[in-house]
């Protein structure tokens, strides 16, 4: 399993509504992620909207693909695309910025 670490921007006037909507994920959505081999994920904000994601996968990629295969994360991604800023008319799971391992305590 590897480990992968991304970061986007939370517009700073919907940190709230962001952090709500993730206390309440649609549990289609969770089945859907784990199918598509999301592991031990988690979103962590800053409350300058900085966000940071981790998630373990054998193949993230793969794992991009086949949630975006899916009509759920379709319906995620679209209601989810406004609370970003910067990511330039991409979806978020598009537009994620990730971050290059460089220390890990094993």
């Amino acid at each position: 399993m590897r480990r992968y670490c991304f970061t986007l921007r939370v517009r700073p006037d919907r940190l709230v509504e962001y952090a709500e909507r993730h206390r309440a994920v649609w549990p289609e959505m969770l089945d859907a992620l784990r199918a598509a081999g999301w592991h031990n994920y988690s979103l962590f904000l800053r409350d300058d909207g900085l966000l940071i994601g981790y998630v373990e996968s054998p193949d993230l990629a793969a794992a991009q693909a086949a949630m975006a295969a899916t009509e759920v994360n379709t319906r995620w991604q679209k209601e989810m695309t406004d609370f970003f800023t910067g990511i330039d008319g991409r979806g978020p799971d598009e537009a994620m910025q990730p971050l290059t391992e460089v220390f890990h305590l094993d």
